[in-house]
């Protein structure tokens, strides 16, 4: 087996791809719920462990502000970019705000999967971040389109991976200060 890249919690930013009201009223509800709750845990995770936090919104006046749950769990510190471009990078200053992290692993979720998502990771990669989707996070209007997207993202060496693996590879050890909080999250 090849090497499979873990996740640094010293290295990582979490990237919350346009999760908008109105585009969420198109996803099937299984998978938006779904897709929720993923980005719910991961931004609560990414917050007790004091990762940045970006979030995008996707032309905000035609698809809606972010999800009220997720904007709830959100920390003042997340740095909020609004986009026409589907790829998160062409975003005004979303390239600047990334590079002062001074942090490589992007950890993505998001909609849609092969649209935003896949345009955004790509765009990363090929700048020389290392993208890392979380599949149990993301979503689109049709399921097979979010198959798809995964099943490319893979081909092309992004890996996909889920949202309890990406909180205890930041965790790494249930000796971590936050294990308790986190582990609650998936209670």
């Amino acid at each position: 087996m090849g090497n499979v890249p873990l996740l640094h919690a010293d290295d990582s930013v979490l990237l919350i791809v346009d999760m908008q009201t109105r585009l969420a009223g198109s996803m099937p509800a299984a998978d938006w719920a779904r897709a929720r709750d993923g980005a719910i845990v991961l931004i609560r995770t990414a917050t007790a462990i004091g990762l940045p936090i970006l979030v995008t919104r996707q032309y905000p006046k035609g698809l809606g502000e972010t999800d009220p749950d997720i904007e709830a769990a959100l920390p003042a510190h997340a740095e909020r970019l609004d986009k026409t471009c589907f790829s998160a990078c062409g975003a005004a200053g979303f390239l600047e705000v990334l590079e002062m992290t001074g942090r490589s692993h992007i950890v993505v979720c998001g909609m849609e999967t092969h649209v935003c998502v896949l345009q955004t990771v790509a765009d990363l990669a090929a700048r020389d971040h290392r993208p890392c989707v979380v599949g149990d996070a993301v979503c689109s209007r049709d399921p097979a389109h979010t198959a798809n997207a995964l099943e490319r993202m893979r081909a092309g060496g992004i890996p996909v991976t889920n949202r309890e693996s990406a909180m205890f590879e930041w965790l790494r050890d249930a000796r971590h200060e936050q294990f308790k909080t986190v582990s609650k999250l998936l209670k």
